[in-house]
């Protein structure tokens, strides 16, 4: 096996120095290369459904605002994925903006705050809302959530409306800003376990070096949250993949109005609520189902980019504070 192309192969993977080293990698390479060819297989999909629509709309597909179902005359369906990308992007961004100090603070309240005897039935509790299922979230959101953003966001929308943000007055508690705030609600214990966990593995021995030099705990508390800030940047992204992916909930309190708005008083429509909303008519129309692909593409893309970007972020800070060559 040592002169063989694949034990040549593996050891120039750094680490892989020895025997060992080559017997742990070859029993688990099998494992990782089936789940990297489920994800390209996933992928050839999207690409091969979404062919139709873009060989006939061009990238116009993404860029056009029209949704346009016709049934029996596939030359006059057009369909244009903007307004729900856009959705998707804007409630997902809102999300992580209030799930951002809220993931944070839950993160440092349990680690710092919390006496000894209770934090493990709150971190219980916590893992316990990051393991519930969305269509709770969702029904709490119909029943509750948006029954009581209603006047908030009249209340905004008449007191200030020359803010781009409350210019629409709401019809209802379904709008942007109540998927958004729910969205949030759903991200924040995922991301406070990823920040949590990073927090908790922190040495002791830095924490009474700190208060040894006379730090307040608040100055300590910072000093810590610097030394995880790659924790934090990934608690943060797998916070907004999963809002950008989240389906039933969303569709139940965002509206789903095909519309491009910046007030988030105003209903609107993501890429997968879209889906979730069309797909049981789409067999009816000929181009539907391909533009439904097509929006779940988009979907996997963003998620692939927002991923690679936290990876890149985390390698830069190690290169940068840990010397950790390139």
């Amino acid at each position: 096996m040592n002169g063989g192309p694949l034990s040549r192969l593996l050891r120039r993977v750094r680490g892989v120095r020895s025997r060992d080293d080559e017997r742990f990698l070859l029993l688990h390479l099998p494992a990782s290369l089936t789940l990297l060819l489920v994800i390209l297989a996933m992928l050839g999909v999207f690409i091969a459904y979404s062919i139709p629509v873009i060989s006939r709309e061009g990238f116009h597909v993404f860029t056009d605002t029209t949704w346009r179902a016709v049934e029996g005359d596939p030359r006059a369906e057009w369909y244009g994925l903007l307004p729900a990308i856009y959705g998707s992007v804007y409630t997902s961004l809102i999300a992580v903006l209030i799930a951002a100090p809220l993931s944070v603070s839950l993160a440092v309240a349990l680690e710092e705050l919390t006496p000894r005897r209770l934090r493990g039935s709150l971190s219980l509790l916590t893992d316990l809302m990051a393991a519930t299922p969305t269509i709770i979230y969702g029904l709490w959101g119909l029943a509750f959530l948006a029954p009581h953003m209603y006047p908030i966001l009249s209340w905004l929308s008449s007191h200030a409306s020359w803010i781009p943000l409350f210019s629409k007055h709401p019809s209802s508690g379904y709008t942007i800003a109540t998927a958004g705030v729910l969205l949030a609600v759903m991200s924040t214990p995922f991301a406070a376990a990823v920040i949590r966990e990073a927090y908790s593995m922190i040495p002791l021995s830095i924490r009474e070096a700190a208060y040894s030099l006379g730090a307040t705990r608040l100055e300590v508390i910072r000093i810590l949250l610097g030394m995880v800030k790659p924790s934090i940047v990934a608690g943060l992204a797998l916070a907004f993949a999963r809002a950008v992916g989240e389906t039933v909930a969303v569709s139940l309190v965002i509206g789903n109005s095909m519309t491009i708005t910046p007030s988030v008083t105003d209903s609107g429509v993501t890429v997968s609520s879209l889906i979730a909303s069309q797909f049981g008519n789409a067999g009816f129309y000929h181009y539907m189902t391909s533009a439904l692909f097509a929006g779940g593409l988009v979907i996997f893309a963003i998620g692939l980019a927002v991923n690679v970007a936290a990876v890149w972020y985390m390698k830069k800070w190690e290169e940068k504070v840990m010397g950790v060559a390139p």
